[in-house]
């Protein structure tokens, strides 16, 4: 056998090793990112917190209203009206305290997901809820006891109430929604969200 041959032979020995050795480092590494994923996936799981509370959106109602200010200030000085539609949400909400410490609401809102993207509003506080009801006498069928938007549940109690938010949009664009829910605000906790049991009625 000539020097050549042999150098041949060994060459192609070599090549086949060196074959062998990148399908087993490539085996390794999908095995590698296979174990990583899971344990990232374990990791982000078991790390995540359950929702602080739960609860309920009851009784949603939406009342389209064609607005036009006066043409005047509080002063008597006239002033540009404004004409604009809009649309009154009422909903009735339960909120469960589910964690072993105190939750503080600080805020309630309103989500509505138009093709367009979400549009938010927050819900009036209790003062505000009540005083739509002295200018707005026809909205006493949907008048209830107002939720308190700045409250304190201790772990296990719950809370419920009337909330209303307001949509600026004509009743098309209200047509045209996709979605509604409702997001909740505790001080230092995740947001939660929940969304109606039941149909929106309107009236």
């Amino acid at each position: 056998m000539s020097l050549l041959q042999q150098n041949s032979q060994d060459d192609a020995a070599r090549g086949e090793e060196f074959t062998k050795g990148s399908s087993n480092a490539l085996l390794a590494s999908v095995i590698a990112a296979v174990v990583v994923s899971i344990a990232i996936f374990l990791y982000v799981r078991l790390g995540e917190k359950p929702p602080p509370a739960s609860g309920q959106i009851t009784n949603v109602t939406a009342h389209l209203m064609h607005r036009e200010t006066p043409g005047f200030d509080a002063g008597g000085a006239p002033m540009a009206k404004d004409v604009f539609d809009q649309v009154l949400v009422f909903a009735h909400a339960k909120l469960h305290n589910d964690s072993k410490q105190p939750l503080f609401l600080h805020q309630v809102t309103a989500n509505a997901t138009l093709p367009d993207g979400e549009h938010v509003s927050y819900a009036a506080p209790p003062g505000d809820y009540e005083r739509l009801f002295k200018v707005y006498t026809e909205l006493g069928s949907m008048h209830g006891t107002p939720l308190p938007t700045e409250v304190t549940l201790e772990p296990g109690q719950s809370v419920e109430g009337d909330f209303v938010s307001s949509f600026r949009m004509t009743k098309a664009e209200w047509d045209s929604r996709k979605g509604l829910d409702f997001t909740f605000g505790f001080r230092y906790q995740p947001l939660v969200k929940i969304a109606p049991t039941g149909a929106v009625v309107e009236r």
